[in-house]
C-alpha cells in the first residue's frame, strides 16, 4: 500500500493530476496483478505511463529510500556530494558542505557547520554551534562540546588568500573535547585525550591525558569511562567504574588487557 501510494504521489508531481475518469485500484491482493495508476475498467495501452516516466518514478523512489538511512531536519542544508552514512541525525540549521564524509551514527546538534574534505568516523557527537573546517579529522566515538572550536590557518589576514594552506588536526578514537575549548590547528589530539571545558589547546596532546587551562597544561590522566586513574608506586591505575587496569611507564599510559592467550598479560598498543 505504502508503495502505491508513493508511486501515485510522485506520479502526480511528475505528470500533473490524472484525467477524469482514472482512479486508483484498492490497495488489495486483486489489484496487485493491475496497472497502479488505471482503473478496472479503462486498461487500454494509451493509458499507461510512458516509460522515461516509470523511470523517473523508479529513481525518485529509490532516492526516497536512500533518503531515509540518515535524518536530516527540515532547515539543516545537506549540500551535494558529500557522503553520509546511516543512522546520521543531523539537526536545526547545520550545514553539511560537500566532500565531507560522516561515518555511521553520528549526532550533529543544531548550527554545526562541517567544511569539505572534513571526516567523522562512527558515533561522533557534535554538540551545538561547532564548526568543523576543512583538515579537521575524527575517529570514532569522539565528543566535540558546545561552541567548541577547531582552526585550521595559523596566521590568517584577511587580504591573503590562505586555501591550500590549511594545517591538520586529528582527533583520536574516543577523545572529549569539553564546552568552549579551542584546538589550535595543527596540534593532534590522542585517543581517549580528555580536553577540559575553555581550554586552549596549543601542542599535541597523548593519548589518556587530561588537560585544562589557557594555555592548556595536563593535569592527569583519564580513562576510557571519562575518571581520573590515580596510579599506584608499580605505575598501575584501575577506573573505578570499568575495573579496567591502566599501566603508566616513561611518560605514556597504556590499557592493560588481560584476555590474552595463556592468561599472560598483554598492553594494547594505540595510534594517534
Amino acid at each position: 500500500c505504502r508503495l502505491v501510494n508513493l508511486q501515485q504521489q510522485i506520479s502526480n508531481k511528475i505528470l500533473g493530476p490524472k484525467p477524469k475518469g482514472l482512479t486508483a485500484l484498492p490497495c488489495n491482493r486483486e489489484s496487485r496483478t493491475s496497472s497502479t495508476f488505471l482503473s478496472q475498467t479503462h486498461r487500454s495501452k494509451s493509458t499507461f505511463l510512458p516509460l522515461p516516466a516509470l523511470f523517473l518514478i523508479i529513481l525518485a523512489a529509490l532516492n526516497i529510500v536512500m533518503e531515509k538511512e540518515y535524518f536530516a531536519h527540515s532547515s539543516a542544508i545537506v549540500d551535494e556530494g558529500c557522503t553520509i552514512a546511516k543512522g546520521v541525525k543531523i539537526w536545526h540549521f547545520s550545514h553539511i558542505m560537500s566532500a565531507c564524509i560522516i561515518g555511521e551514527n553520528c549526532n550533529i546538534g543544531q548550527n554545526v557547520v562541517i567544511s569539505p574534505e572534513v571526516v567523522l568516523g562512527k558515533n561522533v557527537k557534535i554538540q551545538n554551534n561547532v564548526s568543523l573546517y576543512t583538515g579537521v579529522t575524527c575517529d570514532d566515538d569522539v565528543f566535540l562540546g558546545p561552541s567548541c572550536v577547531f582552526t585550521n590557518v595559523t596566521n590568517p589576514r584577511s587580504a591573503v588568500n590562505r586555501r591550500g594552506q590549511y594545517s591538520k588536526t586529528h582527533v583520536g578514537k574516543g577523545a572529549s573535547i569539553g564546552a568552549n575549548a579551542t584546538i589550535v590547528c595543527g596540534h593532534d589530539i590522542g585517543a581517549f585525550a580528555f580536553i577540559g571545558a575553555g581550554a586552549v589547546v596549543t601542542k599535541t596532546i597523548p593519548p589518556y591525558a587530561c588537560v585544562v587551562g589557557n594555555p592548556a597544561k595536563q593535569i592527569g590522566w583519564m580513562s576510557e569511562f571519562g575518571h581520573r586513574l590515580d596510579f599506584d608506586n608499580e605505575g598501575i591505575a584501575t577506573c573505578p567504574e570499568s575495573n579496567e587496569k591502566y599501566k603508566l611507564e616513561k611518560g605514556k599510559v597504556e590499557k592493560l588487557d588481560f584476555d590474552t592467550p595463556n592468561n599472560s598479560v598483554g598492553i594494547l598498543s594505540l595510534t594517534n
